[in-house]
């Protein structure tokens, strides 16, 4: 009798063991990359076993939100924007892919390209969103905002593979120079252009006609939204993809100096300082761009008066072109200035002034296409202008450093995407 009783408690010892190892192995297989992934450039943003990476929007720390047996999960208890969660890197051109499922009735979303400073108070005020929503347990049509897969507020999604509450989903964003791609299951569902004509149509006559800085960002945070539902998350990896880069952060390749202020390489950034001289001094690309959205950043370390040229051409010191303007608080850092010819095209409303950080590090975007010209500081619009003779030109882009002296402008990140 003991020898049954010591056999059957060996089988049932075996069968839970057996039972853990085959959780343990699935649990295993997910937010892991294989070799191949690794070689390609992924990267995981959720290890499955902490929260490192993440944090809660304009916070230090993460509230609403937990590590749920290997998942990613909101706990549902909270509201929009209150338990939004953004990665601590930005991100500018990437391949997005994760697998989530949602509680009956759920709602949340996938945002990329936001913003956070003081200007903005929630993520959606910036970023564009992929939306997660429970279709299949409200009724079609019940969000009345495009739907699963969708580009929540813009467009809408073309007969999405949804699986049921409670069952996991793969998405796949892919957002690639403005070109952006939604994925469901397998199958991509919408596709659009940041900042094309319909892009531009949409948001001045929806949903965010209030929101001037919503979609302009070439660089951002991704956020993962807290819509008061519970939802969950996992294998969480992206890859970057490829833009060229004008700054090599090691030495002055690419670029030519005109005068004689300092132009130098430290800690991988780019500095411009005031010389002896106290003069006017650039530092020119040695290519010329036509059509193209130049993205960089800028701390102005002192003083900070400078300038973005385009399409310019110089004779030594002596510049022929347009500036988008750097300068110091009040002094329409954005705006557009024509050198030695008609002066300011645009100045920036005063109202905008105060997004400038001045001693901090700053993001300029610059679309220049044909004769259309805007600017964008820290994901605001600063300048939107068109003209005939900027359209008929072409050049170098160039850093300035002003005359007068006492001034050290720091830059980084400088990138540029040549359009058709």
């Amino acid at each position: 009798m003991n020898n049954i009783i010591k056999l059957e408690f060996l089988k049932t010892c075996l069968l839970i063991t057996t039972i853990l190892l085959s959780a343990y192995n699935t649990q295993a297989q997910h937010n892991v990359l294989t070799e191949k992934e690794m070689k390609e450039g992924w990267r995981l943003l959720f290890d499955g076993q902490t929260l490192n990476g993440w944090r809660s929007f304009k916070e230090e720390g993460v509230s609403g939100w937990k590590v749920d047996n290997g998942t990613l999960m909101a706990l549902g208890v909270g509201s929009d924007p209150d338990g939004d969660i953004i990665t601590e890197e930005t991100f500018e051109s990437f391949e997005l892919v994760l697998d989530w499922k949602i509680s009956p009735g759920g709602n949340s979303g996938i945002f990329f390209h936001v913003v956070e400073n003081d200007q903005f108070n929630t993520i959606y005020e910036t970023g564009p969103e992929y939306q997660l929503f429970d279709d299949l347990s409200r009724g079609k049509g019940s969000l009345g905002m495009n739907g699963v897969s969708g580009n929540y507020g813009m467009h809408a999604p073309k007969n999405p593979p949804l699986k049921k509450a409670g069952e996991w989903n793969t998405t796949r964003i892919v957002v690639n120079q403005g070109a952006v791609e939604h994925w469901l299951n397998g199958k991509k569902v919408l596709s659009y252009q940041l900042g094309s004509n319909e892009w531009n149509h949409l948001v001045q006559n929806g949903k965010w006609k209030d929101y001037p800085a919503y979609g302009v960002a070439g660089r951002g945070h991704i956020a993962l939204q807290d819509h008061g539902y519970k939802i969950w998350f996992r294998n969480v990896k992206l890859k970057p993809l490829a833009v060229t880069s004008l700054f090599n952060g090691k030495d002055l390749s690419g670029w030519k100096i005109h005068g004689t202020e300092k132009w130098y390489v430290q800690n991988g950034e780019l500095v411009c300082e005031s010389g002896p001289d106290k003069a006017y001094g650039y530092l020119a690309s040695v290519n010329d761009f036509k059509n193209f959205e130049l993205n960089i950043e800028f701390l102005q370390e002192s003083d900070g008066n400078s300038g973005i040229f385009f399409r310019s051409n110089l004779d030594g010191t002596k510049i022929s072109g347009w500036q988008v303007e750097v300068a110091p608080p009040g002094k329409d850092t954005g705006g557009i200035y024509e050198s030695y010819g008609r002066g300011w095209l645009q100045k920036i409303p005063d109202e905008k002034e105060d997004v400038l950080q001045m001693g901090k590090w700053n993001h300029m975007k610059i679309i220049v296409k044909d004769d259309h010209v805007q600017s964008f500081l820290n994901g605001v619009k600063m300048a939107d202008l068109k003209d005939t003779k900027i359209g008929e030109a072409n050049g170098k882009i160039a850093l300035q450093i002003h005359d007068g002296g006492g001034i050290k402008v720091r830059w980084r990140n400088i990138k540029i995407n040549e359009l058709k």
